[in-house]
């Protein structure tokens, strides 16, 4: 699956997404698209092209996959990319810069970190070419203490999973 993989995600209609840092990107082809779709046995379906005028993948900042659709912000602009598994791909202007998971539902998007403050959260909405930021939180556990570092997020769809102090402890939120 190429090297440097920074996500490995599958979804429920069998595809396989994985998602690329800057030391695969440049180093290796499997890896070079930044964001690749593979079939439940592992041959590649399809590999981001983006479009003319349109900056490459870098490195992937944060990703969610849903059924049918990933979703993926990256470096060096921090577009919101949204690619289908018929092919069709969605760019779109965000304000928020390297956030470190994200949520999706509808015209919906929550983006946890970016902006070098890792408990904003952003939720924002989506139109035909842009995300518009609707308000700005700060994120806490939910006895009310501060939010410090946190593993990965992982997204899914609608949902943002943290994982807590322990490899046990896992909080969600969603849009």
């Amino acid at each position: 699956m190429g090297h440097a993989v920074e996500y490995l995600m599958a979804d429920r209609r069998h595809h396989v997404w994985s998602a690329y840092f800057d030391e695969g990107v440049y180093s290796d082809p499997i890896s070079a698209d930044g964001l690749v779709r593979w079939d439940s046995g592992g041959n590649r379906q399809w590999g981001y092209r983006p479009p003319e005028g349109i900056e490459y993948i870098d490195t992937v900042y944060a990703f969610n996959v849903d059924d049918g659709v990933a979703w993926a912000n990256y470096y060096p602009t921090f577009p919101l990319l949204e690619a289908r598994t018929n092919g069709e791909i969605r760019l779109r202007k965000s304000p928020v810069v390297a956030p470190a998971g994200m949520a999706v539902h509808g015209e919906q998007v929550i983006m946890l970190g970016g902006c070098r403050q890792p408990d904003r959260l952003h939720r924002c909405r989506m139109t035909e070419h842009e995300v518009l930021l609707v308000e700005e939180a700060c994120l806490t556990l939910p006895n009310g203490a501060p939010l410090r570092g946190y593993a990965r997020p992982v997204g899914r769809g609608r949902h943002l999973y943290l994982r807590g102090a322990s490899p046990r402890q896992w909080y969600v939120m969603g849009v």
